[in-house]
């Protein structure tokens, strides 16, 4: 009997493993290709507001690049959507996600990466990581940045500052991409 009930017992862990390998497939298939980026909500949208405090629509498809952001490999920033992209030399976005803007923006157009920090203190004062600078605008420097808590709060809008917030792992993604000398480029 002993004999029989080891041979049901190595049965059904067979077939337990099969079962969670078929579900990982299935799981895997569906995924989206860049985990970043959160499925749109079914529903109506919360309103929002663009950068400058206007309102703002919502992107059609967050993972589709800009059309007027150039060619080639580049860090694509849009304002209005508070969306970057990274694309790679094909025009194909590797990544994207939201971002917290700051109070000085940069003027839409083509910039290159001018210089990078590991860590630093923010001019607002917060501890901040992977600083990648690629404008300057009302004497204020701009760049990407993520705070070392995590945290992406509104800026102050009475400090004029230039870091553009994102989370840790989008800001490790990002310092990797843009190095000394890539492109920039800003959309409305």
């Amino acid at each position: 009997m002993a004999r029989s009930s080891s041979g049901f017992v190595a049965g059904l862990t067979a077939a337990a493993v099969a079962a969670v390998g078929f579900l990982a497939y299935q799981a895997s298939a569906s995924a989206p290709a860049d985990l970043s980026v959160k499925p749109p909500a079914s529903g109506t949208a919360a309103p929002t507001t663009s950068p400058t405090g206007g309102p703002k629509k919502p992107a059609a498809n967050p993972l589709a690049v800009p059309a007027a952001s150039g060619t080639g490999e580049r860090v694509v920033y849009a304002l209005g959507d508070r969306r970057v992209w990274l694309v790679d030399a094909g025009n194909k976005a590797t990544r994207t996600f939201s971002v917290m803007p700051s109070t000085v923006h940069p003027t839409p157009g083509a910039y290159t990466v001018t210089s990078r920090s590991g860590s630093v203190r923010g001019s607002d004062g917060v501890q901040i990581e992977h600083v990648v600078r690629f404008a300057t605008a009302q004497d204020v420097a701009i760049g990407f940045s993520a705070a070392v808590d995590g945290t992406t709060p509104s800026p102050d809008p009475s400090k004029k500052t230039g870091g553009i917030r994102m989370k840790r792992a989008d800001g490790d993604a990002l310092w990797t991409f843009a190095v000394i000398g890539a492109k920039v480029v800003v959309v409305p």
